[in-house]
């Protein structure tokens, strides 16, 4: 008899899943709380893939011999507990996909960056004309093309969440870019949040490279002789042995006795946090014996991500940067540390448990008024009422973008970067950046 699988969330991951599952043989049952995309409904359909919708019918998971969940539903939730209790074992899409796939895996992680990091990584294996996949928190579902492609190559985009979920898989080329803050409200602490994300050098063994960020405290600490892999680090601060490192504003890259050095200003990626970015992919290119000049071509000519510090157009003389991608506290003062201009900060969504001190400093500098864009503003205005003196709360986009056009004159900045999530008012945080856009364009 076919085995069971029962796939928890019908969104690209988990219809992704259903897929795979169906391919490889298993019964498969799809379920999901709200209700299911239309393009997701139809795609189920026309696989003949038994599936429901805005409810989660125990008697028809609990009898699961494997289940696939969204990255979005806790460990701590009452179902998947029940699940455990069972013996059931619950993983993520991406270790779902992974079993079925010989590609060497290169998976990125890190509270900031990742993005930009991954869709880098990925251009640069393009242009060496690799057969080369992407997948993770970026693009379409791991499971979808393992399903309907061979791949030599796949770069992932791993949030913490999707690698609680990963307990058998392996990363060949792991990189994390930084640990700092971030959904402690799902994690209770910094250690937890700290272990998940170390979970991408789990398995890996010494014919495995872990890239990593030296000038970060929490993964330096972190770092112990259980992990195998060959360690070549990032930094900003002094040179390294093997690694890569900027010096006399030159990025070098060493690696098995060989240098690449290119300088910062050909970097396609400006700004001290983007120098990281920058570096990570550097250091996997060069690993994979790609052509220097493919390396430094790739990195000059990359373009930047949507809803990351994005340049959205001038109106009137004032800059509007779409910057939506910000979820979290640290994302935010990276964008507040790089603008040079009078901002006017458009903050404001779901906290995740935020210290707003921690750019209490550079608002200070930077900031002539804040626009919050949420249905519960009280932190923003406690932590900045003393500091700025225009505080304006909005409830859409169209209202934000009025208000901060409002407020501005020639030469100031219009910066969204929300250092929240986006549900309450948005469905995701590339709705929030879109329906901004659409608005300045609007102005």
């Amino acid at each position: 008899m076919a085995e069971r699988l029962v796939i928890l969330g019908g969104g690209e991951s988990g219809a992704g899943a259903a897929y795979l599952g169906k391919m490889k043989g298993y019964e498969v049952f799809l379920s999901d709380k709200g209700k299911l995309k239309d393009v997701y409904a139809k795609k189920l359909r026309s696989w003949k893939i038994a599936f429901e919708e805005g409810k989660h019918s125990e008697e028809k998971i609990l009898n699961a011999d494997l289940v696939v969940k969204s990255p979005g539903i806790p460990d701590s939730s009452p179902l998947v507990q029940a699940l455990l209790k069972k013996g059931v074992k619950v993983i993520s899409e991406i270790e779902f996909g992974l079993k079925y796939t010989n590609a060497k895996i290169i998976g990125i992680t890190g509270t900031n960056g990742k993005t930009t990091t991954t869709l880098l990584t990925h251009h640069m294996l393009t242009k060496a004309g690799l057969d080369v996949g992407l997948a993770g928190n970026v693009g379409k579902s791991l499971a979808w093309q393992v399903a309907d492609s061979e791949f030599d190559y796949i770069v992932l985009e791993l949030s913490s969440y999707q690698l609680d979920g990963m307990f058998e898989s392996r990363v060949n080329v792991a990189v994390l870019m930084n640990i700092t803050p971030d959904h402690l409200d799902r994690y209770g602490s910094m250690e937890n949040y700290i272990a998940s994300k170390l979970r991408i050098t789990q398995n890996q063994t010494v014919e495995d490279a872990f890239i990593y960020c030296a000038d970060d405290v929490n993964i330096t600490n972190a770092l112990n002789d259980s992990m195998k892999a060959k360690r070549l680090p990032f930094t900003l601060n002094g040179t390294v042995a093997e690694g890569a490192y900027i010096e006399q504003n030159n990025l070098n890259i060493n690696l098995n006795n060989s240098n690449l050095t290119m300088s910062i200003h050909e970097l396609a990626l400006q700004g001290r946090h983007n120098s990281y970015n920058s570096m990570a992919a550097g250091i996997v290119g060069r690993l994979l014996e790609l052509r220097k000049d493919v390396v430094r071509e790739s990195m000059s000519d990359f373009s930047a991500v949507e809803h990351r510090l994005e340049p959205v157009g001038k109106v009137q003389g004032i800059e509007f940067i779409n910057d939506s991608k910000a979820t979290n506290i640290n994302s935010t003062w990276y964008a507040l540390e790089c603008q040079n201009t009078p901002v006017i900060w458009i903050v404001g969504g779901v906290d995740k448990g935020n210290d707003y001190s921690m750019v209490a400093e550079l608002v200070k500098d930077k900031v002539k008024a804040i626009i919050c864009l949420g249905t519960d503003n009280e932190k923003i205005h406690a932590a900045f009422e003393g500091i700025v003196e225009t505080i304006v709360d909005t409830q859409s986009a169209v209202e934000a973008v009025k208000a901060s056009y409002y407020l501005g004159k020639k030469g100031d900045t219009v910066l969204l970067s929300p250092a929240c999530a986006s549900f309450d008012l948005f469905e995701n945080y590339e709705d929030r950046g879109r329906q901004f856009k659409a608005a300045v364009r609007s102005l």
